[in-house]
């Protein structure tokens, strides 16, 4: 075949099995026959003609015409005269008579908006640095391994311009951070949080900076807006430096309709379904991928893939998984609804891409971590695919997210009537594998940001805030914060503004940063709060009924069943003496964390002193201890070890 494309390659692309079809298409520099150049090759078997056009060309595509090479649409061209870090577009021409001028859907390196071209790529010269970061991920158990993940939008953690923008506004790309810049800030910071991971809201190249990465156009291009492929490698390899892992969001359920985009690409639906009731999310303005299509397939996996190996990413987070599986998601009452052959609403060829991805992601990338954000009440969503799950290794718990946040806006007076939105979660828990989530969707679009949904006063908001991070932290599951509520904001996220720091000129704003920095290192220092989050074992309550006080408590187990930890969490602003804890073994306990302490702004109602068991019955317990329980706050209590066989153990 011509051009180093095989028939293998070809023949794997019409399948939907072709995983590296980025090597197969787009825009790729080459020897043939003796002469340095440039291959571009592009699927379009609607078109009738395609030429790539450029500065090279003035942008006329009466040259650099491509040759269709196969039946079912590939299109191909070498060219000496067009050089490298060079805008291009394909000129396409359907068959319908119309002509428009393309991105190129492989694209590697793409102008940074408002311009919307393809760019030549250079050739890589970045040096990875992480390959004990690497050799570590291969024996590392995700399930059974602390997970904390620091959610980031890189163009507002902090900026280079000052004023506030005007609606209609948007920023010039010198004022972005690098991503170099961002490796040497961003990536100590959260390092300093004790945060374990960063999850990076979508890079794949996008043209309006309000969707926040979600509408896409480049999937294979990093964003030009903080600098080169390079650049980013670099700020991967920072990360990993500093033991931190790299979450990116991944898009596959949508893309933009920008004229120059995957929209009627070669003059009719290609990448998207051809029936408008299914291609259309007219909530969002995009279209759905036709996930049925072998070719979209071979393109969605390639793009995963490309993502773990070119930029060693080591988890994808995969956005809005329900509006993937259902036919009908978000659609207006009275809208006509579809279904599929069953007379159901799932959308089956969505679901078995799904397991299609997870499978090869499996298989070729074990070690990268496949995470749904499903606000479904589909089953098995993190069951492997041959018990009939979708094969994902975390779900995001948008049940435990929706009813905390409403249970902590209530008044701490109303909660004891909301006592079930406390406890609820517990009851399926342990149906998939969880990460508990307080990402960016809850503190924009008028749903106030975490302090101000608290209610009372001033310091009665941090407090709860503090009780709520805490009660997160110790609940079994996975974590993820989003930037800025470390710093204790008022304000919504803004995204085209940095965060407030100048918050923290305020003790209350520099304790909740203490807060979050302690609490972090506290969960990676004890096992019991990781190592069981999706077993069982790991948990027992304590006590879940008492409604009157808005009081509960729990323990967590690690691996080593001698070791637990007590928790107590108090919704409600009362101090509480000689409350009675039951507890399985007798002995002393020691108060190992207390949310109330002073220094994170706290009133000070600790338990500085060892609490010794009484030998009487307590919550199904041969023993207690009895406690002072701070205000709206968690206190978590350890059993010391009293003799050497314990000390050893």
């Amino acid at each position: 075949m011509d051009y180093y494309i095989s028939d293998e390659d070809l023949f794997l692309f019409h399948q939907g099995t072709n995983y590296y079809s980025q090597n197969l298409l787009g825009c790729h520099p080459i020897e043939w026959e003796g002469q340095s150049g440039y291959r571009f090759a592009v699927w379009a078997p609607n078109a009738s003609d395609i030429h790539v056009v450029g500065d090279f060309n003035l942008w006329k595509g009466n040259a650099h015409g491509l040759k269709r090479i196969t039946e079912a649409g590939l299109w191909i061209g070498f060219f000496t005269d067009i050089s490298e870090n060079t805008s291009y577009k394909y000129e396409v021409h359907s068959q319908n008579g119309s002509v428009v001028m393309k991105a190129d859907p492989y694209a590697l390196e793409s102008e940074i908006r408002p311009a919307t071209a393809s760019v030549t790529p250079t050739n890589s010269t970045y040096e990875w640095k992480d390959q004990a970061w690497q050799k570590a991920k291969e024996t590392l158990d995700p399930f059974a391994a602390p997970i904390n993940i620091y959610e980031v939008h890189l163009g507002s953690w902090k900026t280079k311009q000052s004023k506030q923008l005007e609606e209609w506004e948007t920023k010039d790309a010198s004022e972005f951070y690098t991503y170099r810049e961002l490796a040497e800030t961003l990536v100590p910071y959260v390092k300093s949080l004790g945060f374990t991971h960063i999850e990076l809201m979508p890079l794949a190249e996008h043209p309006y900076d309000p969707s926040w990465g979600y509408q896409i156009t480049g999937y294979f291009s990093v964003t030009s807006r903080y600098g080169s492929r390079d650049d980013f490698k670099y700020f991967v390899d920072q990360c990993h430096q500093h033991d931190l892992g790299v979450i990116m969001d991944w898009v596959p359920g949508h893309f933009c309709k920008d004229e120059f985009g995957l929209r009627q690409f070669d003059g009719q639906a290609l990448y998207e379904y051809s029936d408008p009731r299914k291609a259309e999310k007219k909530s969002w303005g995009t279209l759905t991928f036709d996930f049925g299509r072998p070719e979209v397939q071979s393109f969605l996996i390639s793009n995963a893939m490309f993502w773990a190996e070119e930029y060693h990413i080591d988890g994808i987070r995969v956005d809005a998984v329900a509006s993937m599986i259902y036919l009908n998601f978000d659609k207006a009452d009275g809208e006509e609804k579809i279904y599929n052959t069953y007379g159901e609403e799932e959308n089956l060829e969505a679901i078995a891409f799904i397991r299609k991805l997870n499978e090869a992601m499996g298989a070729y990338h074990p070690s990268v971590l496949m995470m749904a954000e499903d606000s479904s009440d589909l089953p098995l969503i993190t069951a492997p695919t041959y018990s009939g799950g979708l094969g994902f290794d975390f779900k995001w718990n948008m049940g435990w997210m929706n009813d905390m946040l409403k249970y902590m806006a209530s008044d701490p007076v109303h909660r004891k009537w909301h006592h079930e939105l406390l406890t609820f979660s517990f009851m399926y828990t342990y149906s998939e594998k969880f990460l508990l989530p307080l990402s960016h969707d809850e503190v924009v679009h008028g749903k106030k940001s975490l302090l101000d949904k608290m209610p009372g006063d001033q310091w009665q908001k941090f407090a709860n805030l503090r009780l709520l991070y805490g009660y997160m932290m110790t609940h079994p599951g996975k974590k993820l914060l989003f930037m800025g509520g470390e710093l204790g904001q008022y304000a919504e996220w803004k995204d085209r503004e940095e965060l407030d720091w100048h918050l923290l000129e305020y003790p209350l704003h520099r304790g909740i940063k203490k807060y979050v920095e302690v609490l972090n290192q506290f969960y990676r220092a004890y096992p019991e709060l990781y190592e069981l989050d999706h077993d069982p074992e790991g948990f027992k309550w304590i006590d879940p009924h008492n409604v009157e006080q808005s009081i509960i408590a729990f323990q967590r187990f690690g691996t080593s069943k001698e070791d637990s930890l007590v928790i107590v969490c108090n919704f409600t602003p009362n101090v509480i003496y000689d409350y009675k804890i039951g507890v399985l073994e007798p002995g002393t306990y020691k108060e190992v964390f207390n949310s109330d302490a002073d220094v994170f702004g706290g009133s000070g109602q600790l338990n500085e002193a060892v609490h010794f068991t009484f030998p009487e019955k307590w919550h199904h317990a041969d023993q207690h201890i009895k406690i002072k329980v701070p205000p709206l706050a968690i206190a978590i209590f350890k059993r010391e070890k009293t003799n050497n066989k314990e000390a050893n153990q």
